[in-house]
């Protein structure tokens, strides 16, 4: 399943980056599982591993459902194989050792302490597997103060600092409407495993990788954190405003809104060109970026009275011809419909035994030469077991129903 390949030229066929890769993921719900789905579309073999009877915590996340089936689990399962293993049982454990004897890569994100209790940890599967790359994935990372407490992305977004400059200027700290701590964990893991293969590419040997949603989160404050770091600044919260850039907000025109981002000087002639209020372009209050920032509380409300003499598209149609980002708010499926991701071919039809069909996104690394693969469905609970143990551990059938009978597997 993971040998997927691309045509190109005269009859030169390309393999995806990772190709031949055994990725054993032993990770739930969203920051480990969307590092492991990275992978699957990257090409590697991904089995993913779930408790008999209820399986990863997403599954039962709904609603939004399909039928009964947790749109969740969709977003970050896809292109995965499913085995259900009870690994709190001895013959569990001594199955999931020998899956990790062919992985090349180990995905986690359990308390910690907890898989060592099983045999499962870096320590033990390294010394079996030297080259193997284990990512462990947890709130507040395996060492610290607060290494034993599990992680949110609720309460990491409001631990890191994120959650205080999100949200109105007069109103509460607001989170994001995803789980973006999670989500950049995820691919914070892609970023350091691509590594660790590469490394163990020129020395044979696999490593230990720990990351935390605290350590993520606190790293995407980027220009915040450093505006604190470097010169002690205390950020405020703009609301749709940026601290730093103005006009890059939120603007009310006659019949709705629009995103303008005004990224230069030159950019903000060319909108005063537009608005034909050219006057405020040479303004001393306006002419430039940090003058715009001292003075937001003039200038906004002057532009917004000229916006508010038109619709949206009108203002859109004229603003973009000016060479200036800006656009519609859009809902989730609008964004979703819209042409230009159609263009893109970021939707997928995904053929699925039970749905027939079913949309899902596809990868969005668009590699020209080696592209991801074309997305599979996500797995029913345990549905490869079988073909895993037959086509990875080479187990006889009537060992798999062995351990079928004593409740193993599932």
């Amino acid at each position: 399943m993971n040998q997927v390949t691309e045509q190109q030229g005269a009859g030169q066929v390309r393999q995806q980056p990772l190709a031949g890769i055994r990725v054993l993921d032993l990770s739930r719900v969203l920051a480990g599982p969307w590092c492991t789905q990275t992978m699957a579309d990257l090409g590697a073999e991904v089995w993913k591993i779930e408790a008999p009877g209820q399986g990863d915590d997403t599954r039962t996340w709904l609603p939004p459902e399909l039928d009964g089936e947790s749109t969740y689990f969709m977003c970050t399962n896809r292109s995965k194989q499913s085995m259900a293993v009870d690994f709190k049982r001895p013959e569990g454990q001594a199955l999931l050792r020998q899956l990790a004897l062919q992985a090349d890569v180990l995905v986690e994100n359990y308390r910690l302490g907890a898989l060592a209790r099983f045999g499962l940890d870096y320590e033990t599967l390294s010394a079996l597997n030297p080259r193997l790359i284990y990512c462990s994935i947890s709130g507040y990372g395996r060492t610290g103060p607060r290494a034993s407490e599990p992680g949110y992305d609720f309460v990491i977004q409001a631990e890191s600092g994120l959650m205080s400059i999100t949200g109105d200027e007069q109103g509460d700290p607001m989170k994001l409407g995803v789980a973006i701590t999670d989500l950049v964990t995820g691919m914070n893991a892609v970023q350091a495993v691509l590594a660790a293969l590469f490394a163990r590419e020129r020395d044979g040997r696999g490593q230990f990788i720990d990351l935390a949603l605290l350590d993520g989160a606190v790293s995407v404050l980027a220009n915040i954190g450093t505006g604190y770091l470097a010169a002690g600044h205390h950020p405020e919260r703009f609301g749709n405003g940026h601290p730093t850039v103005v006009p890059y907000q939120i603007m009310s025109t006659a019949d709705g809104r629009f995103a303008l981002a005004v990224g230069n000087d030159r950019q903000f002639a060319a909108l005063c060109a537009a608005l034909a209020c050219t006057e405020l372009a040479t303004d001393e209050r306006y002419r430039t970026n940090r003058a715009r920032v001292l003075n937001r509380d003039t200038l906004i409300p002057r532009l917004e009275s000229i916006l508010a003499t038109q619709t949206n598209a009108y203002w859109l149609e004229k603003i973009r011809a000016a060479g200036i980002p800006a656009g519609s708010v859009r809902s989730v499926p609008e964004a979703l419909d819209a042409p230009e991701i159609a263009a893109r071919g970021l939707i997928a039809d995904t053929p699925d035994a039970r749905h027939g069909n079913v949309r899902l996104m596809r990868s969005p690394l668009q590699l020209r030469g080696t592209p991801p693969r074309a997305p599979a469905a996500p797995p029913r609970l345990g549905e490869h077991t079988d073909y895993i143990l037959r086509s990875v551990l080479n187990s006889s059938a009537e060992q798999i129903q062995a351990w079928r009978d004593a409740g193993v597997i599932a």
